[in-house]
């Protein structure tokens, strides 16, 4: 957008909100009058900016004053591509962080805004931008940082796209965590590691292309793998968090892109011992866990599990002695395997075979029983070589995906809200019902049974009114 100044005088934040509102309720009939309401938009927001707009709360109510203007209502596709425009063309950072801030705000109640984003190469531009951009203007940094998350987990991105990422630009990514490792109250490990996993899938799928697509010349590196292959033990903070990631995380989508990245790392050997080993038996709590409080209905995610545990198991320091949680891994496995019981609905196909799989690791087989008779001794079943021989493939991982937003439901949660609902329904028929009478005592006197008579009523303390004395001169109660 070309430069529109108007000079403003505010005295308060009062007079802010209120001229804010009369620019974005501007009448615009045609793009020229929109593209002048959008320049007085992002003049004046960038102007009182430090003013008026100082917390995330504020800057998404100037966000939304547009976003449910008439002017947008009516003009949605345009405005959107003009501020996708400013995004490309624009260096000053004040006015990039209203953008920024648009986009993330729009994008995240409307898909169509990250699509248009790609169509229009945002991407290699907010590559560009997290590069060059300053850590010491730490807002803006984020927010490129949280847009390009969000715009890449909603869509594929093309392999010219990926091509634009290179080693220092992930290195670089990884060294930020690095740096704040022990800052709790650190604002870039969160938006960064969202943004190494989700490069990290799109590689995973990327190298699932399928050979009708038109496939790359050269296969593209996944440069997130590439980085902790050589340099890993200069990044193990990385690694801690995601797996404090993963025991806290419900938002289903983000689960399974941690999931990709752990099995491409225990699949790969030059990373199979990232991980401090300490921090994997922290793993194996949460997956078993997970496993066991999935919902029947989350086959999908429940696969995902299965696949990853296989390799943590089998090529991990956990495959060395002392064993952790093996008779714990043989019941869960029992449990989600089996025909059915009491809280696990029978195991579907795919689940079998996995379950099949991580039981033939070595370490959890007893000495004396072959991989063969690990399904009949575990599952009760008996599968032949080609059921139960690994299909597992990167395929089958980076296939897998959820929308974004999609909270994964807890078995046990919602045996707990039963559970409160039961005692709820139980305490009100109490109310409505109340206890019958205690029956009155009976007294054995000289073989002769008696009811007791009831006892009797607490003595009343009540206050005598005081009568004057009579002529007689008897004196009132209570005198003497």
């Amino acid at each position: 957008m070309e430069e529109f100044e108007v000079s403003y005088s505010l005295d308060n934040e009062e007079q802010f909100w209120e001229e804010l509102h009369d620019i974005v309720s501007t009448k615009c009939p045609t793009h020229q009058l929109i593209d002048n309401t959008l320049r007085s938009y992002l003049h004046f927001t960038t102007n009182f900016k430090d003013e008026y707009l100082h917390s995330e709360e504020e800057i998404a109510r100037c966000c939304e004053k547009l976003s449910t203007s008439e002017l947008f209502a009516e003009n949605q596709d345009y405005v959107r591509r003009q501020i996708v425009y400013c995004l490309l063309q624009e260096d000053e950072p004040a006015t990039l962080q209203v953008v920024a801030s648009f986009l993330l705000f729009d994008g995240r109640a409307n898909e169509t805004t990250f699509e248009m984003m790609n169509n229009e190469g945002s991407f290699p531009r907010l590559i560009e931008m997290i590069k060059l951009g300053k850590r010491d203007d730490g807002k803006l940094h984020r927010l490129l940082l949280e847009l390009l998350y969000e715009m890449s987990r909603m869509q594929r991105l093309s392999t010219e796209d990926l091509g634009q990422v290179d080693d220092d630009f992930v290195a670089s990514l990884f060294q930020i965590i690095e740096e704040y490792s022990d800052d709790v109250e650190d604002p870039y490990h969160y938006p960064v590691i969202r943004v190494l996993l989700v490069l990290n899938e799109q590689y995973m799928v990327a190298s699932t292309t399928s050979t009708t697509e038109e496939a790359p010349a050269q296969p593209l590196t996944n440069r997130v793998i590439k980085i902790l292959s050589l340099q890993g033990s200069s990044y193990m903070t990385f690694g801690e968090n995601i797996i404090l990631l993963l025991n806290r995380e419900t938002e289903t989508s983000l689960q399974l892109l941690i999931l990709k990245l752990l099995y491409l790392l225990f699949t790969t050997k030059a990373t199979h011992e990232y991980f401090y080993t300490n921090d994997l038996r922290v793993l194996l709590d949460v997956i078993i866990r997970n496993l066991l409080d999935l919902p029947n209905e989350l086959v999908s995610l429940r696969h995902t599990y299965l696949r990853v545990l296989y390799p943590l198991l089998a090529h991990t320091q956990l495959s060395q002695p002392p064993h952790y949680k093996r008779d714990e891994i043989l019941k869960v496995l029992s449990l989600l395997g089996g025909s059915s019981n009491a809280h696990f609905a029978p195991a579907d196909d795919t689940t079998v075979r996995l379950v099949e799989r991580v039981a033939r690791v070595s370490w959890l087989r007893e000495e004396d029983i072959s991989e063969g008779q690990v399904a009949r001794k575990l599952l009760g079943i008996s599968l032949s070589p080609s059921q139960s021989a690994s299909c597992v493939s990167v395929v089958d991982i980076a296939a897998v995906s959820e929308k974004p937003g999609v909270q994964t439901p807890s078995r046990k949660a919602e045996f707990d809200e039963s559970l409160h609902d039961e005692e709820g329904e139980n305490v009100e028929k109490k109310r409505r019902h109340p206890p019958p009478p205690v029956p009155p005592i009976k007294l054995a006197v000289n073989g002769i049974v008696k009811k007791l008579p009831p006892q009797a009523p607490p003595r009343r303390r009540t206050k005598l009114k005081t009568i004057a004395a009579s002529d007689s001169g008897e004196s009132p109660v209570g005198e003497s």
